[in-house]
């Protein structure tokens, strides 16, 4: 049994896909855009800093890599 949230989720992935490549792209820079805005007014953090936030999430619980510390901090 599909439920409205399937329907509608399957309706946007159809007219997601039928757009050409480049708007795709687009939509999707601006999807991460927002997020990291989103992000970072939450956290009351600069952009630099937001970014830097989620970059150390992403290495958590991966083996410790030295050249990614002195990267990322």
């Amino acid at each position: 049994m599909h439920s409205v949230a399937d329907e509608l989720r399957r309706r946007d992935r159809e007219a997601f896909a039928s757009l050409p490549v480049e708007e795709r792209i687009r939509r999707v820079f601006e999807m991460g855009e927002t997020g990291l805005e989103a992000f970072r007014q939450a956290q009351g953090v600069d952009r630099r800093t937001a970014i830097r936030l989620l970059q150390r999430q992403r290495q958590a619980g991966r083996r410790p890599s030295k050249c990614m510390d002195d990267l990322i901090g």
